[in-house]
């Protein structure tokens, strides 16, 4: 085997094994639980217009949306009581 191949097979070696050691896993939430907290953000972030996600929220911006959903999956599907959402008008 000629010496440039070697050093090239040995280049893709190290670059596979270091991206490999620094992959992170995720953890996948379960359906339940996202149905829960998706029910539990639509009670505490009622649609404007029932059905049509693009008519916005009655209150709170989308980024509210997604913290509190994102707390509700952090909580085991449990927000905290001090979590109510914010009333814009």
């Amino acid at each position: 085997m000629p010496a440039k191949l070697k050093h090239r097979i040995a280049l893709v070696a190290l670059i596979f094994l270091s991206d490999a050691s620094t992959a992170q896993s995720a953890l996948a939430i379960t359906v339940e639980l996202a149905k829960k907290c998706r029910a539990l953000t639509a009670m505490a972030y009622p649609p404007r217009v029932p059905g049509n996600p693009a008519a916005g929220r009655l209150n709170g911006t989308s980024e509210d949306v997604r913290d509190y959903f994102d707390k509700c999956v952090a909580n085991g599907g449990q927000v905290p009581n001090g979590q109510a959402p914010k009333e814009t008008k």
